[in-house]
This record gives structure tokens, sequence and C-alpha cells, in this order.
């Protein structure tokens, strides 16, 4: 299903992004995106969202009561354009792909970093820099700690994926012994 909501999540991001560059509103757009995402992922408005018992209209008016004074008129049209074309649950899809296509207009990546520790900001920035000379882009680096990463560090940048941790290490030995 993932896959599909992202097919079905990207016209409606690329026309986002295309709007926001127009009217030089990409911010704004991200945080009423991230605000509208966030708000679908949840479960019990997830489930309210796919209940045939409320009306699109009813669904339009409970994204909009949530997004509050938060949401632009552009961007309480779009939630009424997905609440009419039974699309409210790609919000999060959309929210993402938005993301990507801004980070690329803005010539910057995401790195999603996962560590067993935390880093130190020295040594953060060190690995900042190396991916910027590889990538050629600035680099915006989301941190995180797992302790089952045991020790090393996970990183996602788009579609490059790095597994430099002691659990992925092990994990490919037992693949390669055919534990």
């Amino acid at each position: 299903m993932a896959g599909d909501a992202t097919t079905i999540a990207r016209p409606y991001a690329e026309a986002v992004f295309q709007r926001a560059v127009e009217t030089d509103k990409l911010d704004l757009w991200s945080e009423m995106l991230a605000l509208l995402g966030t708000a679908a992922r949840d479960e019990t408005l997830a489930r309210l969202l796919a209940s045939p018992e409320l009306s699109r209209a009813q669904k339009a008016e409970l994204m909009l009561e949530i997004g509050g004074g938060r949401l632009s008129e552009e961007g309480q049209n779009l939630v009424r354009l997905l609440a009419e074309n039974g699309r409210l649950s790609v919000l999060p899809e959309i929210a993402a792909l938005y993301e990507q296509r801004k980070a690329e207009h803005e010539g910057t990546v995401e790195v999603d970093l996962t560590t067993a520790y935390p880093l130190k900001p020295a040594q953060e920035q060190v690995l900042a820099e190396a991916l910027k000379a590889k990538l050629g882009r600035e680099v915006r680096i989301q941190a995180h700690e797992d302790p089952e990463l045991i020790g090393g560090f996970r990183l996602r940048a788009g579609d490059m994926v790095i597994d430099g941790s002691v659990a992925g290490q092990l994990n490919q030995l037992a693949h390669e012994l055919g534990l």
C-alpha cells in the first residue's frame, strides 16, 4: 500500500510544491503539511478518516478543525480537495514528497542518522562535511539513538543507505552463514 499511497500522493505534492514556489511560501507549506501529515498518521484519526460513517465534508471539517488557524486559505482548499477525492489518508506521503522536492530546490539533503550512542557535535560536523563533499549538497542531519545497533551507525540520505552498525554486520554475517 505504501507504494500506492506514494503514487497517489505524488501529483498533489508536486502541485503544492509548484504553488509554494510561485508564491514564495515554501516554509509555510512545510509547516502546514507537517501538521496535516502528523495528524493523519494518528491511529485514532486515521480510523475516523477511513470510516464510512462520516461524509467527506465532515472529514474535511475535522481536519480543518485540527489545523485551527495554522492553515492558510490555500491549505484549507487542499484539505477540502483531498477530502472530496477520498485522499486525506495520503497526507503523510504528500508531506514527505513535498519535503524531498523542497530540499532538492534548496540544494539540501535530509540525512537520517541513527547511532547506538549520541554523537558529539564535532563528530556530527565532520560527518556533515564529508557527506556534503560526497553528495555536493548542503546536509541537514536528523540524529536519533537506537541502542539495539550495539555500536556504529545507520545513515539514510534519499536512496542511499549506509549500515555501519554492529547489529547490521552481525545480521549480514548470519545471512552469509545461513543462520
